[in-house]
C-alpha cells in the first residue's frame, strides 16, 4: 500500500477499500474537488480497486500520477459483468473523466432521422436534438447523401416544414402522395417508412421481395404502367445493394472491429455488416490517458460504438481476445473463416489507412513545434525526389557473427520519431554464411509481400543501412519481383564506420549521392535512424544468442555445447565449413578433445 507522502488521501482510501465488496460492478475515482476523473468496470471490485494503491512502483507514469490524484472512491454493485459493462459506458458518457480513454463525439457524424411525427420525415442531421429515430453515424456526409438519393426515387414522402392545405409541386412530379389532401392515407404513409427503416438497417432482401410481389401483383392486374414502375424501383435498390455487397449474403448481421496502436493514440475501425452488406463503416481515434492495452481499448469502444450505431448484431469479430467484453453481451469471433476473414482484413486494411491520414494530419496541425519536424522531412522529399514527404520511414540492417546466428532488424519512424510498436524482428531463413545481400533481399521480400497480400499501407521512404549494393538488392525485390512502387535511399559509412552519404537513385536509374553537411538537421535525422536500427538488430541478435536459441547440428553433438559451437561457427561460418576441415584445423580452435567429438559426429553423418 502506498504512503501519505505520495497520496495524502491514503488513510481515508484505505478505510474505503475495506468496505469495498467482491462484487461485478462500476468504480470511480474522484479528485480533490470533488471530479470523477476516471470510471471502471471490474468483475471483482475489491481485488481491481486495490490493486491501483499497491506495487506504485511498477506501474506507469499515467496511473501513478492518477493514484497521486485520487482523493475518494465511489462504487456501484450490479448483477452481472453485462449491468456494469453498460453503465461504465453511460458514466463515462457523463462525466467525460479526464483519465479514460473515449471516442471522439459521435455528434460530429452525420445521421439520418425519421422525425417523430404522425407524417413523419427523412432528415440529414448531425445533431441529435431532434425527437425521432436515428440511424447511423455514417462516415461522411457524401455516402448518406446518395443513400437518401435512392430512398427518395424509391418512396413518396413529404419534405416540408409544415403541412399545408393544398398540394404541392413536390405532389405534382411525384417525389410526394400528398397526405396533406387526404390523398394518401396515414397508414399507407407509415406503412412507407417501415420499408424506408428496413433499407436504413440493411434488410434488402425483405423489401425486395415485397416490391417483387407487388410487381406480380400489378402485372396479373394489367396495371403495366404501375407494374413497370416498381420494376424501375427494384432495379435501383438491387443496384445499389450489389455496390455494397462484399461478402456472401448468408453474412446476416454482424459486427468488426479493429485497431491500431501507437504509444499515444490507438485507431479503430468498426464496419456494420447486413446481409452481406456492410451499412456502416466508421473510423475513430482514442487518446491514450492510462497506457491501455488494445483489448482494454476495445473494451471500452465497443459498447459505445454499438450503442452509437444502434447495432442489433449478437456478434463481433476482433482481432484479439478482449476478456472484459461479457459472451452474454456480444459473441467474440477472434478466429473468422471465409466471407467473415474478408471483413476482418478489409477493417484492417481501413484503420491502417485512417492511422496513416491521422498522423499526417497532426504532423500539419500541431502548431509552431511541429513543423521544425516536418520541414525535415519536406527537406527530405525534396532532396531524395519523394512524391511527398516521408511521413513513414522504414530501414533494415543484418546482424551477424562470421555468417552465424543471422538475424535482422526493421525500425519504423513516424512523422520523424520511432514508432516503436512497428519495429519488426527477422531469423534469416533461407540464407547459410555471410551473405548480407541474400539476408537483405530475404528480409525486404517477407515484410512488403505480407503488406502486399494484406493491402496494408507501405512506407513512404525504404533506407536500407548499406551502399548500392544494398540499394540495388532492395530495388530487385520490391520493383522486380513485388511489383511494388517504394522510394529506396542508403546510408553508406566510411572507414570508421560512421555516416558519410546519403544515396539515391536518379530518374535515369543510377545511384546519386545527396550532398548533406554532418551538421544538418536532416543528416542527424537520418544518422538517428541509422543508428536505432544498428541497435535494434544487434540487441535482437544477442539476446537470440545469449538464451541460446540459436541450434545447430553442433549443439546436438554430446559433449559439445553452445561456447565451443560458438567457437567453431566463428572460426569457420557454418557447420558445411566445419564438416570440411582436418582433425588439426579443428584442435586448433577448440582443443584435441573437443575436436575429436566434433570431427566423428560430422563424419559419421557424412559416410
Amino acid at each position: 500500500m502506498i504512503d501519505a507522502s505520495i497520496n495524502p488521501a491514503i488513510e481515508h482510501i484505505a478505510l474505503r477499500l475495506k468496505t469495498i465488496p467482491e462484487s461485478p460492478g462500476v468504480y470511480q475515482h474522484l479528485d480533490a474537488g470533488g471530479t470523477v476523473i476516471y470510471v471502471g468496470k471490474a468483475r471483482n471490485l475489491q481485488r481491481r480497486v486495490s490493486s491501483y494503491f499497491s506495487h506504485y512502483d511498477e506501474k506507469s507514469p499515467k496511473i501513478k500520477m492518477l493514484v497521486r490524484s485520487v482523493r475518494d472512491i465511489r462504487v456501484t454493485v450490479v448483477a452481472t459483468e453485462v449491468d456494469a459493462l453498460l453503465l461504465e459506458n453511460s458514466l463515462i458518457k457523463r462525466y467525460q473523466p479526464r483519465y479514460n480513454s473515449m471516442l471522439k463525439d459521435d455528434k460530429s457524424y452525420p445521421y439520418l432521422c425519421i422525425t417523430d411525427e404522425p407524417y413523419p420525415r427523412l432528415l440529414y442531421t448531425r445533431r441529435h436534438t431532434d425527437k425521432g429515430q436515428y440511424f447511423g453515424p455514417y462516415p461522411n456526409g457524401r455516402i448518406l447523401r446518395e443513400l437518401q438519393d435512392i430512398i427518395r426515387q424509391l418512396f413518396q414522402y413529404r419534405t416540408c416544414d409544415t403541412m399545408g392545405r393544398r398540394a404541392c409541386m413536390k405532389h405534382q412530379i411525384g417525389l410526394c402522395g400528398a397526405p396533406c389532401t387526404g390523398q394518401q392515407s396515414q397508414a399507407d404513409y407509415r406503412a412507407t417508412f417501415d420499408q424506408i427503416r428496413r433499407i436504413l438497417r440493411g434488410d434488402f432482401g425483405e423489401i425486395l421481395d415485397d416490391l417483387k410481389k407487388r410487381m406480380y401483383s400489378l402485372a396479373a392486374e394489367l396495371r403495366f404502367e404501375e407494374a413497370e414502375q416498381t420494376k424501375r424501383k427494384i432495379h435501383l435498390l438491387e443496384e445499389y445493394q450489389s455496390r455494397s455487397t462484399v461478402v456472401d449474403a448468408n453474412v446476416r448481421d454482424v459486427d468488426v472491429v479493429s485497431i491500431a496502436a501507437d504509444d499515444d493514440y490507438a485507431y479503430l475501425n468498426f464496419m456494420r455488416c447486413k446481409n452481406g452488406a456492410i451499412i456502416y463503416s466508421i473510423s475513430n481515434e482514442v487518446r491514450k490517458q492510462l497506457d491501455e492495452s488494445d483489448a482494454e481499448i476495445l473494451a471500452t469502444a465497443i459498447p459505445a460504438l454499438h450503442e452509437q450505431t444502434q447495432s442489433t448484431a449478437a456478434e463481433v469479430i476482433v482481432p484479439l481476445p478482449v476478456p472484459d467484453l461479457p459472451e452474454a453481451y456480444l459473441r467474440q469471433n477472434t478466429d473468422p473463416r471465409g466471407d467473415r476473414r474478408k471483413l476482418l482484413e478489409l477493417s484492417l486494411r481501413n484503420v491502417e489507412s485512417y492511422r496513416k491520414q491521422c498522423r499526417h494530419q497532426r504532423a500539419l496541425t500541431q502548431g509552431d513545434a511541429a513543423p521544425a519536424a516536418l520541414r525535415l522531412l519536406e527537406r527530405a522529399q525534396k532532396a531524395l525526389g519523394l512524391p511527398r514527404p516521408p511521413m513513414e520511414i522504414e530501414c533494415f540492417d543484418n546482424s551477424n557473427i562470421q555468417g552465424a546466428y543471422p538475424v535482422a532488424g526493421m525500425v519504423r519512424f513516424s512523422a520523424g520519431k520511432p514508432n516503436r510498436k512497428e519495429y519488426r524482428k527477422f531469423n534469416i531463413k533461407t540464407v547459410e554464411g555471410p551473405d548480407d545481400y541474400a539476408s537483405m533481399a530475404e528480409v525486404i521480400g517477407r515484410r512488403y509481400r505480407r503488406l502486399r497480400d494484406e493491402g496494408l499501407p507501405l512506407p513512404d521512404l525504404l533506407i536500407v543501412d548499406g551502399g548500392e549494393g544494398q540499394m540495388h538488392v532492395a530495388r530487385q525485390v520490391i520493383a522486380g519481383q513485388l511489383h511494388l512502387d517504394i522510394p529506396i535511399a542508403g546510408l553508406a559509412k566510411d572507414d570508421r564506420h560512421r555516416t558519410n552519404e546519403l544515396l539515391r537513385f536518379d530518374n535515369q536509374g543510377q545511384i546519386a549521392v545527396v550532398g548533406l553537411k554532418p551538421t544538418d538537421p536532416l543528416f542527424h535525422l537520418l544518422e538517428q535512424i541509422q543508428n536505432e536500427v544498428h541497435r535494434f538488430a544487434i540487441t535482437f541478435h544477442k539476446d537470440k544468442r545469449s538464451k541460446g536459441t540459436f541450434r545447430t547440428s553442433l549443439t546436438d553433438i554430446p559433449g559439445i555445447g553452445q561456447k565451443t559451437a560458438h567457437d567453431l561457427l566463428l572460426r569457420f561460418g557454418s557447420v558445411k565449413q566445419v564438416a570440411l576441415q582436418t582433425l588439426d584445423d579443428l584442435a586448433q580452435t577448440v582443443g584435441a578433445a573437443k575436436a575429436r567429438l566434433v570431427y566423428d559426429a560430422l563424419h559419421a553423418e557424412n559416410s
